[in-house]
Formats: C-alpha cells, sequence, structure tokens
C-alpha cells in the first residue's frame, strides 16, 4: 500500500496511552536493572560478561533511550521542569552504557576489514579498471603485499588502542552504576513506572500532532542531505578529507547522523501511537539499518585514521591503516546508497 504519514489530527487522546507507554517503558528498565545485578553485571569484566549481564546492560539502553526520546517527543504534554531534567540524565545513562560495545564492535569491523583486505587485491576495482594506467595496476601487487606486512601490525595497534579505550569505558560504565547520579535516574524512574506527571490539558490532548511534528522534523532533515550523489554508491567524497591532519570528525557526517536520531524518535513516536499493534514499516526499518551501518563505518574510519596519527610507526603499517581508513569510508558512501534507494521507495511492507 502506498507510504502512510502521521495525521496529526488523528491518533489516540494522550493521557492514559501516553502515560502507559511511559509506564512500560519505566517497568523494563527496573526489570533490566534487576537482572543486571543478578547476573554480575556490576562486577563483569569488559571481556568476561556473561551473556544475561550483556542482554540485561542493552534492555537498559534500549529503554533510557525510549523514554529519553518520548519525553523530548511530547513534551507539551509532560510536566516541563521534571522532563527537562530527566531527559539529560537518561542520555547519559545510556550513552555511557552504549561505549563498551561500541569499542569491541568497532574492533571486530575492523580486524574483520584487515582480514578481508589483506587476503584479496586491496583495490580490486583499479585492477580491472581500464581507465587505470597499465603501470599503476602493475604497482598492485605490490601494494597488495605492503597491505599484508603491515596487516598484522596495525591488527595489533588497533587492538591495543581499542581494548584500552573498551576497558576505560567499562571501568567508566561501572563507575556510573554505582553513582549517585545513576541511583536518582533509577528513582526517577521507579517514579515514573508508577506516575507519570502530565499537563493539565494532556489527557484532552491528541498524541497526533507531536508526533506529526516529529515525522515532520525528519523529513525535512532528510530533504537537506545529497540524496542525489547517494544516489550514485561509492562516489568517493568521503575522502575528500580523508589525508586531513585536522582529527575533527567528519563535517559531512554530522547531517546523517543527525538524520538517524530523527528517524529513531519517529520510530518511538509510532510506538506510542500504535503500541503493539503498529503495522511493520518496511521503509523505516531499512534506512534505519542502513544508517546504523553508517555510523558504524563512519566511527570505524576514525578509529583508523587516529590509529594512523600514531607516532614512529612503520611505513607497512600506516599504509594499512589509510587502506583500511578508505575501506570504510567506502563502507559510508555504500550505507548512504543503501538509505537513498530505502528512503525513496514508495511501499509500505507488512509481515
Amino acid at each position: 500500500m502506498a507510504q502512510q504519514h502521521l495525521d496529526p489530527t488523528a491518533g489516540p487522546v494522550a493521557g492514559d496511552t501516553l502515560a502507559a507507554y511511559l509506564q512500560a517503558q519505566a517497568t523494563e528498565f527496573l526489570r533490566a536493572l534487576r537482572q543486571h545485578r543478578e547476573t554480575g553485571g556490576a562486577t563483569a569484566t569488559a571481556t568476561n560478561g556473561t551473556e544475561e549481564a550483556v542482554d540485561a546492560a542493552r534492555a537498559l539502553r534500549r529503554s533510557a533511550r525510549r523514554i529519553s526520546g518520548t519525553l523530548h517527543t511530547f513534551r507539551p504534554l509532560l510536566d516541563e521542569g521534571w522532563s527537562e531534567g530527566m531527559r539529560p540524565e537518561l542520555a547519559w545513562l545510556s550513552g555511557t552504557l552504549a561505549r563498551e560495545h561500541a569499542y569491541g564492535a568497532r574492533l571486530e569491523r575492523l580486524l574483520a576489514a584487515l582480514h578481508r583486505l589483506s587476503g584479496s587485491s586491496a583495490f580490486p576495482a583499479q585492477a580491472s579498471d581500464p581507465d587505470v594506467h597499465p603501470g599503476a595496476r602493475a604497482q598492485l601487487p605490490s601494494e597488495k603485499g605492503a597491505l599484508t606486512v603491515g596487516a598484522a601490525k596495525a591488527g595489533a595497534l588497533l587492538e591495543r588502542q581499542l581494548t584500552l579505550a573498551r576497558t576505560r569505558a567499562h571501568s567508566a560504565a561501572l563507575q556510573a552504576l554505582g553513582s549517585s547520579r545513576f541511583h536518582a535516574v533509577a528513582d526517577n524512574v521507579a517514579v515514573l513506572a508508577s506516575e507519570v506527571p502530565l499537563t493539565a490539558p494532556a489527557p484532552a490532548t491528541g498524541l497526533g500532532p507531536p508526533a506529526a511534528a516529529a515525522e515532520e522534523r525528519l523529513g525535512d532533515a532528510v530533504a537537506g542531505l545529497p540524496l542525489i550523489t547517494a544516489g550514485h554508491p561509492y562516489n568517493a567524497e568521503a575522502l575528500i578529507h580523508g589525508l586531513s591532519a585536522d582529527t575533527a570528525p567528519q563535517p559531512q557526517d554530522a547531517p546523517w547522523h543527525q538524520v538517524r536520531l530523527l528517524l529513531r524518535l519517529h520510530r518511538y513516536a509510532r510506538e506510542v501511537l500504535f503500541g503493539d499493534e503498529a503495522p511493520v514499516d518496511v521503509r523505516l526499518l531499512t534506512a534505519g539499518q542502513a544508517l546504523d551501518r553508517h555510523r558504524d563505518a563512519a566511527e570505524a574510519a576514525a578509529a583508523a585514521a587516529s590509529a594512523a596519527r600514531t607516532p614512529r610507526i612503520a611505513p607497512a603499517t600506516a599504509y594499512a591503516l589509510g587502506v583500511l581508513h578508505a575501506d570504510q569510508r567506502h563502507e559510508v558512501e555504500a550505507a548512504r546508497f543503501a538509505f537513498q534507494r530505502a528512503w525513496l521507495r514508495e511501499t509500505v511492507g507488512t509481515p
């Protein structure tokens, strides 16, 4: 069927619907917190945490994101002082808990890419490209050899740096979970599980307008993306500043990351409106997956670039990290292309 947009004049009346959603997420938060404590999540190390503890931490992040996002989207219906005080604390908690997993996933991604690049030509497209000068093609085997020689040292360097970062993130998470700041967040969530501070007009206000506003913000942000350029995979615009000495994040990535956040808020608003009966929007699901890939590849590329700036590394190691950086920036471009194709779809499927 045709793509459906949220009608700002429609939707359930706020009151019980918004309260029920927030209370359900608060209950999930408290359940995950209890499971995390029972499975040793408070003392597990970064390398020997149980699967149950990892799942509990993931559930904590999931419910914290949903509560924070809902407070943001539907803030006109909630007590302003309470919601504005609680939202940044939930964002702090979610971000703190996410870092350890992010560093581990980033290391796994980069090592897998190094293995893939070491086992095949670093630039397979160039090897068969008729527009590449034969002399340049003749240099490819030696480049592949340089990558193979440097790949092991590059992998070891990345493993040291990202394992250290992961260990520090784990320590920060443990410190956060034992802090008075976290206990204040948990206390507020416990109160939320039983009582939602709605404004006086909220019981008679529709949920449609705030949800439609979230969808409109997403649409405006997507309209600002270079989707025509993204329609050409591997356009390599992301490589323009790849060798810059500036360590700041790629400025062109920021609008895509913002769209990812707005898409998440739109998805949460749909959950509030429709609950478990929300139709599966394949377009949103596929677009969200592409933006997750975009974020992961962009951060992996930044990690490779950071490692390449390590003083006194061997040229072969620096070369391998450079190829790895280029590979991940191409993954960024591929993710943008996948998002463009998903977003411009005109149908919504149901399973």
